[in-house]
């Protein structure tokens, strides 16, 4: 991880990756790794940090993406690549649960195929007992809960999303300007303000015009082909959605025979809506219940 360990929220850098993270605890105890959606950054699980300290039982780690906030870009983007890049700043013997939104859901099932126990029972095979995986030699991926992934593409919503890779970055001559184009982005338009300070990680600001940290090229991602994607995923996969998500519908998820959940009232971004709610989903993963 490269950034030692505390109990309190901190920041850093390390192989290009920034990270944000707290909580504590040794080898022995679960890592969480927090993966946010398209045009976020790590920022956006700040809302966690409470509800971690008093019910996560090691630490968690909320990275921006590369080619999202603090992080160093990538010359390709691809799920593989951005997962190659995160698994980079995972410790030796990590035992990692991942929480992935959107985006990050599929990043999170690509770091599973490479750090998941192949030992053991796969997505689509029944559940698999977090904490069996052995070795100390490298990180251990042991769970993956997606939220919000969006995992049906038309061929039109792919070369909508090219054609948005191709374009050159935006300037923008004021911050508000800019916010407003960031929050629409990454979806959280209406549940952060302008003045939320979670937003400036998503900005960069050169003599004296801003654009958003985002590189466009991350558009670029492609379809995750899910069923085969799932098929390469050797540990627990559970997928969530918010009842009224518009990117994923229950048929969508239900299709691939495997745990599932809808959660009543909340939309695509229902990790910032109700964090609790979404908490809930890794009780079986090591979050211990509210008291």
């Amino acid at each position: 991880m490269g950034g030692g360990e505390s109990a309190t929220l901190r920041v850093w850098t390390w192989h290009g990756v920034r990270l944000h993270g707290g909580g504590s605890g040794d080898g022995g105890r679960p890592v969480l790794l927090l993966l946010h959606g398209m045009g976020a950054t790590g920022g956006v699980w700040y809302a966690w940090s409470d509800l971690l300290a008093s019910r996560w039982p090691g630490r968690w780690l909320a990275p921006d993406l590369p080619g999202h906030g603090g992080s160093a870009p990538l010359d390709e983007y691809t799920f593989d690549s951005l997962a190659a890049a995160v698994a980079e700043v995972l410790d030796p013997g990590d035992r990692v649960v991942v929480l992935g939104h959107s985006l990050g859901g599929v990043v999170g099932l690509a770091l599973a195929a490479r750090l998941g126990d192949h030992h053991g029972v796969g997505a689509t095979g029944g559940a698999n007992r977090v904490g069996a995986t052995g070795g100390a030699d490298r990180a251990r991926v042991e769970a993956v809960v997606g939220l919000g992934v969006k995992v049906a593409w038309t061929p039109d919503e792919l070369a909508k999303a090219a054609a948005l890779a191709g374009r050159p970055v935006a300037w923008y001559d004021s911050r508000d300007e800019a916010v407003r184009r960031h929050l629409r982005v990454s979806g959280l338009a209406d549940l952060l303000t302008v003045g939320d300070s979670r937003v400036d990680a998503g900005l960069r600001v050169e003599d004296g015009r801003w654009r958003l940290a985002m590189d466009p090229r991350c558009f670029a991602v492609g379809d995750p082909e899910m069923v085969d994607r799932l098929a390469r995923v050797p540990v627990p996969v559970l997928l969530a959605r918010g009842e009224h998500d518009p990117m994923v519908g229950d048929a969508d998820l239900a299709a691939f025979g495997i745990p599932v959940r809808t959660l009543a009232g909340l939309g695509h971004n229902a990790h910032v809506e109700d964090p609790v709610a979404v908490a809930a989903l890794l009780e079986p993963y090591g979050l211990m219940p509210a008291r």
